[in-house]
């Protein structure tokens, strides 16, 4: 089964600007929200310690540090189709004398490129979204994973179905990331489909329609300056632009942030 993903969706656009704006809110390494404390929010009830983990979407790579320092992963492969980002989550990895435990795998759109039942866990952070083809990624997941094996993911789903808003439309511009979204109801059904159990989703809209709110507020006040200094005025402005546009999809409930969960059956 092919898995597509949008080749354009993290190559070339997660740019040094995009990329030094989103740690600079978001935490060193981070390009997804909430940092340290939401990744610990998403493993609440999931003890990960002496797992083989892979991570879709590893990006800088500050969280499959977090899996194995903070969570106590027996290892992880961190896999991304965007091989700068790679690059810096190696030199991460090395210097936190991690490279025994942490590796990067850089992936071309497919299926995914390992063994049949290699992981215990499978995690990803706000990546899925990228991917297309839902039912696809999620039986790739299901077939990477051992008997047992648990899928544990935070995504960007969105809040019904049909054409997007004009609104959700003007913040895809502005994001200038691919979104594929999926309902919650749409990820259920998938996942349930590609053989697994005990399914269980956690909407995230009121948590970071609060965050997103902040950081609007400290983007157009304190973080000003030192967000101008570091990315200029114009991409500053851009970014302003953005979160005031994710606040409005959020308000609206079609951007619905969640936790995904679930157990692979067992034969």
């Amino acid at each position: 089964m092919t898995v597509k993903i949008d080749q354009p969706s993290e190559v070339g656009e997660y740019d040094e600007a995009m990329q030094t704006l989103l740690q600079l809110v978001w935490g060193d390494g981070f390009l997804s929200p909430g940092g340290a404390e939401e990744i610990e929010r998403l493993l609440e009830g999931s003890d990960i310690s002496g797992c083989t983990v892979l991570d879709i979407g590893c990006g800088l790579g500050a969280i499959d540090e977090l899996l194995v320092t903070r969570h106590g992963a027996g290892s992880v492969v961190g896999i991304d189709i965007d091989p700068a980002l790679l690059a810096k989550m190696t030199v991460r990895i090395e210097a936190a004398g991690l490279a025994g435990r942490i590796e990067g795998v850089l992936v071309s759109p497919g299926p995914l490129p390992f063994a049949d039942a290699r992981f215990d866990v499978v995690f990803s952070k706000d990546s899925l979204v990228q991917i297309p083809d839902k039912p696809a990624i999620f039986a790739e997941v299901r077939r990477v994973l051992r008997p047992g094996g648990r899928f544990i993911a935070s995504d960007w789903l969105r809040g019904g179905t049909g054409a997007y808003s004009p609104e959700m439309l003007e913040y895809f511009r502005l994001e200038g990331i691919a979104y594929n979204m999926a309902s919650p109801a749409e990820s259920e059904q998938a996942l349930r489909f590609a053989g697994f159990a005990d399914v269980a989703l956690q909407d995230r809209n009121a948590w970071y329609l609060d965050l997103a709110e902040r950081e609007v507020a400290a983007m157009e006040g304190p973080w000003k300056p030192l967000i101008t200094r570091q990315i200029g005025q114009a991409r500053a402005e851009h970014f302003v632009a953005n979160w005031r546009q994710l606040v409005v999809v959020l308000k609206r409930g079609e951007l619905r942030p969640c936790h995904l969960k679930a157990i692979t059956t067992v034969s």
